[in-house]
């Protein structure tokens, strides 16, 4: 559990400088280790970066991907500050990341922060046209077509 520990201490270092010292983000630092290593790190930068999609989950899978040459990061494990966000986890799991370790709840940010994951995790659970963000199905027949013939394609990319 110490070699645990001591990344989880890194993500929170990460953390700390970027929302406490630099003031250029929130408080998430996130590290990728594969054979008890750091191959990655990565901090929020939505702010910084204008992107809301900069989370320092998503920075760290960008920078591992990029080291490894893969979009496949099966044997890393991630270290992140916080309990990752619904976009952050589905990039882990699409990552095939091994694991995945978390200092602070999606409910800490809610409550010291006013993340709003928690939500997110809430409105996912409810069918599209019912989301506070709604989701409307609309010309599936045509991309069923599209779906179909990617699926028939004896050459077609596998993720």
């Amino acid at each position: 559990m110490t070699e645990h520990a001591n990344f989880i201490r890194r993500a929170i270092e990460l953390a700390h400088h970027n929302a406490i010292v630099e003031k250029v983000g929130g408080p998430f630092g996130c590290v990728i280790v594969q054979n008890g290593e750091v191959i990655a790190e990565g901090v929020n930068q939505v702010l910084s970066q204008h992107d809301p999609t900069s989370h320092g989950e998503i920075v760290a899978i960008r920078a591992a991907c990029q080291k490894r040459e893969s979009h496949i990061l099966s044997g890393c494990t991630l270290y992140t500050s916080c309990e990752p966000c619904p976009m952050c986890y589905a990039a882990a799991w699409w990552a095939r990341i091994d694991a995945v370790y978390y200092a602070a709840t999606i409910q800490d940010a809610k409550d010291y922060g006013d993340f709003d994951d928690v939500a997110i995790y809430q409105a996912i659970n409810l069918p599209g046209p019912d989301r506070p963000l709604p989701a409307v199905e609309v010309g599936r027949h045509e991309m069923r077509k599209v779906w179909q013939e990617f699926h028939a394609l004896s050459d077609r990319l596998h993720y």
